[in-house]
């Protein structure tokens, strides 16, 4: 952590909210208070107030900045490859940033990067003929899918499952529970198994399923 005095003048909001990115991701968001990211940026606590209003308004920020790293998908283009390209995207962001999982769809008060890419998803399922009921279910399934991934990625990786599965394993007494006694040894704990590599086959799944929504005459019909 700094605790050298930063040059008078030279915070900026863009250095305020990068700082509290840095932040969470080196010490998790329960370190991100005023104070430590104060001493981080090596100024008073109340000189951030020059740029962001409250703690609450550093949260909108972070959560934003996530946003901006996600692929904004295009109407132009195949709506399952902008859909899935965003997916991935969101996936990775999420991986860089494990605290911002639970933090996505929380903001009362969003900024212009997440409002652009939610209004480009719209666009994309409108686009591809999904009436509006469609277009709702189409995205809640989709991000409850790459949130809920995104999280068993990040408990995964605080056991660190894929470094130690064969130690966690020997730990078990799997005796009266065969089937798992038998995924792991003929899965988990081969060689090469990674729990990510069910993303793909995840987001298949998921895409083929928001096709047959679309096409559900029950869902009311969407643009020509």
């Amino acid at each position: 952590m700094s605790t050298s005095r930063a040059p008078r003048n030279t915070l900026t909001r863009d250095r305020v909210v990068a700082g509290a990115v840095d932040l969470a991701d080196q010490e998790g968001l329960d370190a991100l208070t005023i104070r430590a990211l104060a001493a981080r940026l090596g100024v008073r606590p109340m000189a951030l107030y020059h740029h962001v209003a409250h703690k609450e308004a550093i949260l909108d920020a972070i959560v934003d900045a996530v946003f901006a790293e996600v692929h904004v998908p295009t109407a132009t283009g195949r709506w399952r490859d902008e859909l899935a390209h965003r997916s991935r995207s969101m996936r990775a962001a999420l991986g860089r940033h494990p605290w911002a999982v639970a933090l996505m769809e929380t903001r009362a008060h969003p900024g212009r990067a997440s409002l652009a890419n939610h209004e480009a998803v719209l666009a994309v399922l409108s686009a591809a003929g999904f009436a509006l009921p469609a277009a709702g279910h189409a995205y809640a399934v989709l991000d409850a899918y790459v949130y809920g991934f995104a999280l068993q990625e990040a408990m995964l990786a605080s056991v660190d499952l894929e470094g130690s599965a064969e130690d966690l394993v020997s730990g078990m007494d799997l005796a009266d529970f065969p089937r798992l006694a038998e995924f792991a040894a003929g899965h988990a704990t081969v060689p090469g198994y990674a729990f990510g590599d069910s993303f793909e086959v995840g987001l298949r799944i998921v895409l083929d399923g928001l096709e047959e929504l679309r096409t559900d005459p029950g869902q009311g019909t969407g643009p020509a």
